[in-house]
C-alpha cells in the first residue's frame, strides 16, 4: 500500500494540475471526464490518507512522540526527490530573508568564506530579465485575445513565482558560500548541494582551471565537481573517500573534488594554513 500511495502521488498530482489548467483556460470537457477525474482524485486521496494513517500509527505504537511520528510519516509517504525539491524552495526563501538582513548562512566566527557567485550572477540577472519580459508579454497577449481572467491570473502567479525562484537561487549563491574552518571544508552550490569534508582527510590542494565542466554537480567515478558557470579552479585530493548526496538524493563517494570559487588563491591558502596537526598539504 505504501508503494502504491507513492506512485499515486506521482500520477494524480500532475494530472489534477493539468486538468485544472485546462478548466481555467475555458476548454469544455465532457461530464464523464470530470466524473472519472473526480473519482480518481478521491480514491488517490483516500489511499494516501490510509497509508499515512498506518505509518503514523505504527510509529506511535513504537513509542515515538507525535512530532517524530509525523516526520517519519512524511518521509515514508512523500518521495525523497519531492521532499528535496520542497526543501530547495524553503532554503531559497530563507536565503532571500538573509540577503535582506545582509547575513550569510552557516558561517562560524573564525571561518574563512570562499564565495563563488560572481561568475554566474550576470547570466542569472539576464535570466531574471527574460522571465520578467516573458511575464509581461504573456499578460499582454492574453488580454489581447480575450483570455478568461482566471487563466490570466493563474499564469501571472506562475510567472511571478518563476521570477521569485530565480531571485532566490541568486540569493542562495550569495548567502551560502563555501566555508573553510579549522576542522572542515564545506562546499555548497546554493541550496542544492552541501558537502562537509573533514580537514584531516585533505591530502593536497592545488589550482587547476577547467572551463568545460558538464554540469553544476559533475560526477565521474570517484571524482566530484562542484561547478559554477561550467568552471572549476581548485582541486582537493583526499586520503579517504567522502560520501556526498546529489541534489535529488542519490549518493556517491569521491576521493578527488574539484570546485569553483571567485578567490581560488585565497581558498588554497586557507586550506593550507591553520591545518590540524599532522595534516599533510
Amino acid at each position: 500500500m505504501l508503494r502504491l500511495a507513492r506512485w499515486t502521488m506521482y500520477v494524480a498530482i500532475p494530472a489534477e494540475l493539468l486538468l485544472t489548467l485546462v478548466l481555467l483556460s475555458g476548454v469544455p470537457l465532457p461530464d464523464s471526464v470530470l466524473v472519472v477525474s473526480g473519482a480518481a482524485a478521491t480514491a488517490a486521496l483516500l489511499l494516501t490518507l490510509t497509508a499515512s494513517g498506518r505509518v503514523y500509527a505504527a510509529a506511535r505504537w513504537a513509542r515515538a512522540d507525535r512530532r517524530t511520528a509525523a516526520r517519519h510519516t512524511v518521509r515514508e509517504i512523500v518521495p525523497a526527490p519531492a521532499r528535496r525539491v520542497i526543501s530547495f524552495d524553503v532554503k531559497g526563501m530563507q536565503s532571500l530573508w538573509l540577503l535582506c538582513l545582509r547575513r550569510r548562512h552557516g558561517i562560524p566566527p573564525d571561518a574563512v568564506t570562499v564565495p563563488y557567485a560572481r561568475e554566474p550572477m550576470p547570466v542569472m540577472f539576464l535570466w531574471i530579465f527574460i522571465l520578467t519580459v516573458d511575464a509581461v508579454a504573456t499578460e499582454v497577449v492574453l488580454r489581447g485575445i480575450g483570455a478568461p481572467p482566471v487563466l490570466r491570473r493563474t499564469l501571472l502567479v506562475v510567472d511571478g513565482y518563476s521570477i521569485l525562484a530565480a531571485v532566490a537561487v541568486a540569493a542562495c549563491w550569495v548567502t551560502r558560500p563555501h566555508v573553510v574552518t579549522a576542522h572542515e571544508l564545506r562546499l555548497r552550490s546554493g541550496a542544492f548541494f552541501d558537502l562537509r569534508v573533514p580537514r584531516h582527510t585533505v591530502a593536497s590542494v592545488r589550482l587547476t582551471r577547467c572551463f568545460n565542466e558538464p554540469s553544476s554537480i559533475a560526477v565521474a567515478d570517484d571524482r566530484l565537481g562542484v561547478c559554477m558557470a561550467s568552471q572549476t579552479n581548485v582541486v582537493v585530493e583526499l586520503t579517504e573517500p567522502v560520501t556526498y548526496t546529489r541534489p535529488l538524493g542519490r549518493r556517491g563517494e569521491a576521493r578527488t573534488i574539484r570546485f569553483f570559487t571567485d578567490t581560488p588563491e585565497a581558498a588554497v591558502a586557507a586550506l593550507r594554513d591553520g591545518a590540524e596537526a599532522g595534516m599533510p598539504t
